[in-house]
């Protein structure tokens, strides 16, 4: 893995909502850091109501994770566009975070240890 990005437990339960709806809760997240970002919580798939989630067009590319796909956030009353991110196929070094989502810190996300 590459020395500035760590991959742990996320100790605790942890919950997304959106919109006044919860999205999922887990006590299978994980924590990465990466360098002095924040630390970003990442879920399981299997704990997060993919209803609320739209597939789109975008990606990025990270030199140490690789290509991540976004999904937007449907909700009531608006749609979060590309707040939702996911490594499909995660360089070996962070294979760990395959199969998990994390969400943009926007004002209408709330990611918590609860």
């Amino acid at each position: 893995m590459s020395d500035h990005i760590k991959i742990t437990p996320a100790k605790g339960t942890w919950s997304v909502r959106a919109g006044g709806a919860v999205l999922g809760e887990t006590n299978n997240a994980l924590e990465l850091r990466e360098g002095d970002y924040d630390p970003v919580i990442y879920f399981p798939r299997a704990d997060i109501a993919m209803a609320f989630l739209d597939a789109s067009d975008t990606s990025t590319r990270c030199p140490h994770k690789g290509d991540a796909n976004y999904y937007s956030v449907v909700t009531k009353s608006r749609t979060l566009q590309d707040t939702v991110w996911s490594y499909e196929n995660p360089h070996e070094a962070v294979a760990a975070i395959k199969g998990y989502l994390a969400f943009f810190p926007v004002e209408e996300i709330t990611v918590e240890q609860i």
